[in-house]
């Protein structure tokens, strides 16, 4: 056996240009049912009593390292913020509001059948608040003939649902609004086709060891957490000449998902949604894909896996990822190119009428000689339309702000943002990594040997290293420039420091007023870009909890600080 096993390894080095070690556990594996399961029964363990008096400071807590089966003394960290929500709590607070009897008389004066109304919980955010409790609103929609629900919502209600006490804790029938009508609202009329399917074959380049991907030259670890969903880790490219990887990407994922509503009615105004992927996690519908088991949050539930959520394809675009024609050769014409193919590891997150697509896209391309490499964070949203109810049929009877466009009779569809914040910690080749600005300026041209030129300028780039971290945030657009992560300890052959660039879309940043309470919270979409000294603890964009936050932790509050000292 130790011969089988000896040749195999031998064999491996001589094919593989960058050697790596084959195992099915990685320190960065999520944490299997098996082992929450065991977190479980500790916590749930009989002890010695204690004493604890009543208002008093809140005991510690503390938590087990249950994979190497001993006891670590952890301190976790304790805030009067309410924790996420949960699938249970949430499903318990649609039944309470239907079950509710000033409810259901609302509804029965509507006209509307209650047994045809959704209900749908929608966090509540801060709004100056100085006591809080753990809450929800609740949203409902008359179906009656539509699948579409979001199509049909019940204006002129609220209800505020207490999650601790699991009762309504406020009730407001206030209004309603003409019914928009349930014609042309479906959409799965239409049987969908299946699409082409390409099967594997033995000729991929894709190799999956536990939670490690490798792809040509790639190799990265895929991961899964239920407030992140897809996590890349440990991403590196291999040097074929050095046959070793090199570090690009430590760890990568979705931090932050802000969806705020821009209409301040009383229906509206509190929805400022921080998205959480554990709200609903949907498999990806890729037929030839190798797919991994993801374990999703399990609330007060039992855990459990869920098969096909992260699928891995590789994507034929259609797109040249280079080409060449030459002809400066005497007699000859040639011709070089190649296809543009990537390596797509994907999830898709279902959080109410809307599907994102969330895409981690691998790619390698250029001559056989010169091979760049890039990671792309692609997002796609698709799904339904959310609409507001409305007494007009037409945007001409309407002489206030409807806040939103008409698509519809008696319906408007809100106009809304989406946010979508990455934390990206980059160990580009190692972890003494600076955050490069390299500013477009345009020179006149004085300077010349002789004979003069005719030009009169030229732009350059002028390269500056940021040393502090309010400098670093960066609203794109404003001024013509280039950012890039480099390690300036490492030096290409010809010289230039290692590094990456930071390839941008059209740039967005927040319209709302520094002093509304949402962009309290969430202060640093002022701004696309912004680079923080490395701290394990500051991965969440709005803040360990962001929900009911007061701005007064997560991205805004780290840069404020005066030296990133880390990136020195």
């Amino acid at each position: 056996m130790a011969t089988v096993q000896l040749f195999r390894l031998l064999w491996f080095v001589a094919l593989k240009p960058c050697v790596s070690t084959l195992s099915l556990e990685h320190p960065l594996d999520p944490l299997s049912p098996k082992e929450i399961n065991r977190i479980r029964s500790q916590k749930k363990m009989p002890s010695s009593n204690g004493y604890h008096q009543a208002g008093g400071p809140s005991l510690p807590w503390w938590s087990f390292e249950v994979v190497q089966r001993h006891m670590r003394s952890l301190w976790i960290y304790w805030s009067w913020l309410p924790p996420p929500l949960t699938f249970e709590e949430l499903f318990q607070a649609s039944l309470l509001t239907q079950q509710y009897p000033q409810f259901i008389d609302s509804i029965l004066k509507r006209g509307l059948n209650i047994s045809e109304v959704s209900c749908l919980p929608l966090p509540v955010g801060w709004f100056g608040e100085v006591v809080m409790r753990r809450q929800v609103k609740i949203t409902c929609f008359y179906r009656n003939g539509t699948i579409n629900i979001y199509v049909r919502p019940i204006n002129g209600i609220t209800v505020a649902l207490d999650l601790e006490l699991m009762n309504v804790a406020y009730y407001a029938g206030r209004f309603s609004s003409p019914m928009p009508k349930v014609e042309g609202t479906e959409y799965h009329d239409t049987p969908v086709k299946s699409g082409p399917t390409f099967p594997n074959t033995t000729s991929s380049k894709l190799s999956i060891q536990g939670n490690v991907i490798e792809w040509g030259i790639w190799k990265f670890h895929l991961g899964f957490n239920p407030r992140a969903g897809v996590i890349i880790s440990t991403a590196s490219i291999c040097d074929e000449k050095e046959k070793r990887y090199r570090r690009v990407l430590y760890r990568g994922h979705v931090s932050e998902t802000l969806v705020p509503c821009m209409d301040p009615t009383t229906d509206w105004y509190f929805r400022t949604l921080w998205i959480r992927v554990n709200l609903v996690l949907e498999k990806p519908q890729i037929a030839f894909s190798p797919s991994l088991i993801v374990q999703p949050t399990p609330s007060l539930s039992m855990p459990g896996l869920l098969p096909r959520a992260i699928c891995l394809f590789e994507r034929y675009s259609g797109d040249v990822a280079w080409r060449h024609t030459e002809i400066g050769v005497p007699g000859k014409v040639i011709r070089r190119g190649e296809p543009e193919v990537s390596l797509v590891a994907r999830m898709i997150a279902t959080v109410g009428n809307y599907d994102y697509i969330l895409d981690w896209d691998f790619k390698q391309s250029g001559s056989s000689t010169v091979k760049p490499s890039s990671i792309r964070t692609q997002l796609g949203l698709t799904g339904v339309l959310e609409m507001k109810a409305t007494p007009y049929t037409s945007m001409n009877q309407a002489k206030e702000d409807i806040y939103g466009t008409f698509v519809a009779e008696n319906t408007v569809a809100v106009n809304h943002d989406h946010y979508v914040t990455y934390y990206l910690d980059l160990d580009v080749d190692g972890e003494a990594n600076s955050f490069m600005k390299s500013t477009l300026e345009t020179r006149r041209a004085t300077i010349f040997p002789h004979p003069p030129s005719p030009r009169r300028s030229y732009w350059t780039a002028k390269n500056k290293v940021l040393e502090r971290e309010a400098d670093a945030r960066i609203r794109l657009g404003s001024e013509p420039a280039e950012l890039s992560v480099v390690n300036i300890n490492k030096k290409t052959n010809v010289g230039n420091p290692v590094g990456y660039r930071l390839v941008t879309v059209q740039p967005a940043y927040s319209l709302l007023s520094g002093d509304d309470p949402p962009q309290i919270r969430v202060a640093y979409t002022k701004y696309q870009v912004c680079v923080t000294a490395y701290n394990k603890s500051e991965r969440w964009a709005g803040g360990f909890y962001a929900d009911r936050s007061h701005g007064d932790d997560g991205l805004a509050v780290w840069t404020r600080s005066y030296w990133m000292k880390a990136l020195q």
